[in-house]
């Protein structure tokens, strides 16, 4: 996605600030546009996806490069016989653009660690609708994604996920020792592929168990 083609939604970012969009002050307001604006300006937002083998049994999940356990994923994955492992980030441009803000003006940076959010979030999307597509086109269906952390799918699976893509060779993405992952606004996910279609539209929120998220929706 260029720059100035981004379908932004206000209302996921004053979510993430914690705001009701009826109550929000006009400076708020103008804070998001100018942050939306030097996102799409410093942003190069990259994915890369990979396929492999899925056997569920139960709870247990082998994906060829990892095995897990998962009540959660399992469910999402029911009736797939193979997955996609998903990678994306924003780039380091946004990391310098947070850090200059930290530093300068600490209301406009978490304005604009929201917008951040919201924009790898659109991105994703975009870029899984796409894939959808495609996979239809084959006579395939893609569930919903589904990334570590949600629910009880362990994040301590992205020591497994980051190599299995080649993330740092291919899109510049790392991750620490403590499983965070460099750029900061970058994301995993798992995609369950399968020959069942699903009226299925469970997002993060709905699934994760973490009921006192402050960006629960």
């Amino acid at each position: 996605m260029e720059a100035g083609t981004w379908s932004w939604n206000d209302r996921e970012i004053l979510r993430y600030l914690g705001c009701k969009t009826a109550d929000t002050p006009e400076t708020v307001r103008t804070l998001i546009e100018e942050c939306k604006t030097e996102l799409e300006q410093s942003a190069a937002p990259k994915a890369v996806w990979r396929e492999f083998p899925l056997t569920v049994q139960g709870q247990e999940i082998d994906m060829g490069c990892l095995k897990t356990s998962s009540r959660h994923l399992s469910r999402n994955l029911r009736d797939c016989d193979r997955i996609l492992l998903f990678g994306a980030t924003l780039g380091a441009g946004v990391d310098i653009l947070l850090g200059r803000y930290e530093k300068l003006q600490l209301s406009k940076a978490v304005v604009l660690q929201a917008s951040a959010v919201a924009m790898l979030e659109t991105y994703c999307d975009e870029t899984i609708k796409q894939l959808k597509e495609e996979y239809l086109a084959e006579g395939a269906y893609l569930r919903p994604r589904f990334s570590p952390g949600y629910g009880d799918f362990s994040l301590e699976c992205q020591r497994m996920i980051v190599p299995a893509l080649d993330l740092n060779r291919r899109i510049g993405v790392t991750l620490t020792d403590a499983l965070l992952m460099l750029p900061s606004k970058s994301v995993t996910a798992a995609v369950g592929i399968s020959q069942v279609p699903a009226d299925c539209r469970v997002e993060g929120c709905e699934v994760c168990g973490k009921r006192d998220c402050l960006y629960r929706r």
